[in-house]
């Protein structure tokens, strides 16, 4: 990763890691579960040389960030909280920029462009598109009526709980299978597929190395920051009820891949492509769907990604 900087920047009334290259107008690349910066190595060193200034933070409870022990310290406000002010930070004079999502780091930039869309140029979302929220019934018992109690998002509820069980599988083992098949379902007594004397094949897009930098960095924090994001789902369900029927006005642009889990959910693809998306984010100017494409697109499809990236954000400047 050479020529990447990295440093602390205090907002929030917490320290944000930071890494970042480049000059000219910034891109602001947000990660999701259970990533951090690195996952956005390609798209930082790409458009760094495209004439853009990338940076990407560990999102509190990541990485070198700081961890808050409170799970109430993790809602949607805390971590756009966050962004607002590293934004500040980043572009003192106009306080905007653009922002690439993706999975949490999606959802979240929703939340950014629905709370500020004044600190928005334009959005990248990937794999995660906005998500229209039941007003009736909280999500986690949503996902828990279609896929049983055994749902990774239900398994995540309960605090110390899956900690306990990924302790006794292995940091290393946890990283590496979510990384290369992500499990929907995490039954108590076998979390993963495969047998744990059986040796996980990385895909050819992870190598060694660097899915070893993931794991030395969960190795040093544990999962308990990030699973406190999927702790605040129903938390966050209630206090977005002042935004319930708001409209996303950031132009904006999405991705994923057919094969991902979240395109495979309970109407996902009729939201998507026949109207509802387009009703809810009414900027929006195109999807995309990349086949044969997983989970996570920014490592699995890089070129593809950066140049979609580039060619959204250069109308803009």
């Amino acid at each position: 990763m050479e020529g990447v900087q990295h440093r602390m920047v205090e907002v929030n009334g917490i320290n944000i890691h930071i890494a970042e290259k480049g000059e000219g107008p910034v891109i602001l690349f947000l990660h999701g579960f259970p990533e951090l910066w690195y996952s956005w190595r390609h798209q930082i060193l790409a458009l760094s040389n495209m004439g853009f200034r990338t940076v990407a933070p560990d999102l509190r409870g990541y990485g070198d960030s700081d961890i808050p022990e409170s799970v109430d310290s993790y809602t949607c406000f805390h971590i756009v909280g966050d962004l607002v002010e590293l934004i500040d930070v980043l572009d003192p004079q106009e306080g905007k920029v653009f922002v690439v999502g993706h999975d949490w780091g999606a959802i979240l930039a929703w939340f950014l462009c629905l709370f500020r869309p004044d600190k928005v140029k334009a959005l990248v979302n990937l794999s995660v598109p906005f998500l229209r929220f039941d007003r009736n019934i909280k999500p986690v018992e949503l996902w828990r009526a279609y896929y049983g109690s055994d749902h990774y998002i239900s398994r995540f509820q309960e605090y110390g709980e899956i900690e306990g069980e990924f302790a006794w599988v292995g940091m290393d083992r946890v990283e590496k299978e979510f990384l290369t098949d992500f499990p929907v379902l995490l039954p108590k007594g076998k979390l993963f597929k495969r047998p744990l004397d059986e040796p996980i094949t990385l895909p050819s897009w992870l190598s060694e190395e660097e899915a070893n930098y993931y794991v030395t960095k969960f190795q040093k924090t544990g999962f308990t920051g990030p699973l406190n994001f999927y702790r605040n789902l129903d938390r966050n369900w209630e206090l977005l009820k002042p935004w319930l029927g708001c409209k996303i006005t950031t132009p904006a642009k999405f991705m994923m891949g057919d094969k991902d889990l979240v395109y495979h959910m309970p109407g996902m693809k009729d939201y998507i492509h026949n109207g509802g998306f387009q009703e809810d984010v009414p900027s929006l100017k195109e999807v995309v769907v990349l086949e044969g494409v997983d989970h996570f697109i920014s490592m699995e499809k890089p070129d593809e990604v950066n140049e979609y990236i580039f060619d959204f954000f250069s109308r803009f400047h």
